[in-house]
């Protein structure tokens, strides 16, 4: 016997979370040149972070000596003002997925139980059965959320409810009034987590203001990301809004320090770069229209995304995948959602994407040509 036996069922049972294959381990795995490979696997910005966060956050490594502000007081003002609520209603995470954690960990115990979609994004199962609690998974409706068949599933032992919107890693986008009206019929009892990590790259006519609606919903909690539109991913910071009860909870379970000063500083910079965001977001919109143009033309259909990536169908995707490194280019298959005749691929710049595109053309021809040919004569001699 180990000490890995007594580990409890339902921790042997999680399945880990698969990230993208980061650059450097291709170029181990196969001797390619890291400069010569093109990730579009993970979401991040291609544009990098606002060059203000940048700077902010190069600053802050003078004190690297010193344990940041564990409140992040300066940080949770902006974010106040900006979104007008109150900074008791804001949780600061080492990105968005820490909130998530400390969500289950406040809010889920063996024998509760939350409920989300199919094809949801993999922290939301993941979270759920760490602390034991039995995750219900309900079927996607045209790859999203079907709210009717959520809402049927809340049982009695349910306390949380995962909406992402836009959905990773599907792209799919709820209206918003279809979220408001399902808010109305879900249990006080419930906590509803509404996942906006994509909402910066919503065309503008469709975006709210949900937090407006923490005042009529006090079993809503709301989680924000600095990971993609703001480029600072590899910092780690994101933060979650609700009632200040909620959050009272969450900041029980929260780490010490959980937020890093650079990634204060960096994030405090960044929501002052208005410039930077509105750039980011009219990249994605050309790169974005730059991808579903090359795929049609490749005869690869495509999911429509709201996000800042694209679900592609090619089938064969663990196959296309490998053929796709061997050429140093890096996107997500996604067997693990369930979905594995996709590939996602994030928005790059436009060389990126149509480096990716060429690669893709390139596989898919060379697959055709090793496809075994019909014999003409079936199994007897042609005379």
């Amino acid at each position: 016997m180990s000490c890995c036996d007594f580990a409890p069922p339902h921790v042997h049972a999680i399945a880990p979370y698969q990230p993208g294959k980061p650059i450097s381990e291709l170029a181990r795995e196969l001797g390619l040149a890291e400069a010569d490979i093109v990730k579009l696997a993970s979401n991040e910005n291609p544009l990098g972070p606002s060059p203000s966060a940048l700077a902010a956050a190069q600053d802050a490594l003078h004190d690297m000596a010193l344990y940041p502000d564990g409140a992040g007081f300066a940080l949770k003002a902006k974010l106040s003002e900006k979104l007008g609520v109150a900074a008791a209603q804001i949780v600061l995470g080492n990105g968005s997925n820490d909130v998530l954690d400390m969500v289950a960990r406040a809010f889920l115990t063996p024998g509760t139980s939350s409920v989300y979609a199919q094809h949801a994004f993999a922290v939301y199962p993941i979270a759920t059965h760490t602390v034991g609690a039995q995750g219900i998974a309900v079927a996607a409706k045209h790859y999203g959320h079907d709210l009717t068949a959520m809402r049927a599933a809340i049982r009695d032992d349910t306390r949380v409810l995962w909406i992402a919107n836009p959905n990773n890693p599907t792209g799919t986008f709820l209206p918003w009034a279809e979220i408001e009206a399902f808010l109305e019929t879900v249990p006080p009892w419930v906590l509803v987590v509404l996942d906006e990590a994509y909402g910066e790259y919503l065309p503008p006519a469709d975006r709210r203001d949900t937090a407006a609606w923490l005042a009529r919903f006090p079993n809503l909690l709301i989680t924000r990301t600095f990971s993609k539109a703001y480029g600072l991913a590899g910092l780690r910071v994101g933060y979650g809004i609700g009632s200040a009860a909620i959050i009272d909870l969450l900041n029980r379970v929260r780490h010490p320090f959980n937020v890093n000063a650079p990634a204060l500083a960096a994030a405090e910079a960044a929501l002052d770069d208005a410039g930077f965001l509105a750039r980011s977001y009219a990249q994605n919109s050309a790169g974005m229209a730059q991808l579903v143009a090359g795929l049609a033309e490749l005869g690869i259909e495509t999911v429509p995304s709201k996000g800042n990536f694209l679900l592609a169908k090619v089938d064969d995707a663990t196959r296309i995948n490998t053929e796709l490194l061997k050429r140093g280019v890096i996107v997500r298959p996604v067997a693990n959602y369930g979905l594995p005749e996709f590939l996602r691929v994030s928005v790059g710049l436009a060389g990126q994407n149509a480096r990716f595109l060429g690669a893709l053309s390139m596989v898919l021809a060379a697959l055709v040509d090793l496809e075994p040919q019909p014999d003409p004569c079936g199994r007897k001699a042609c005379l």
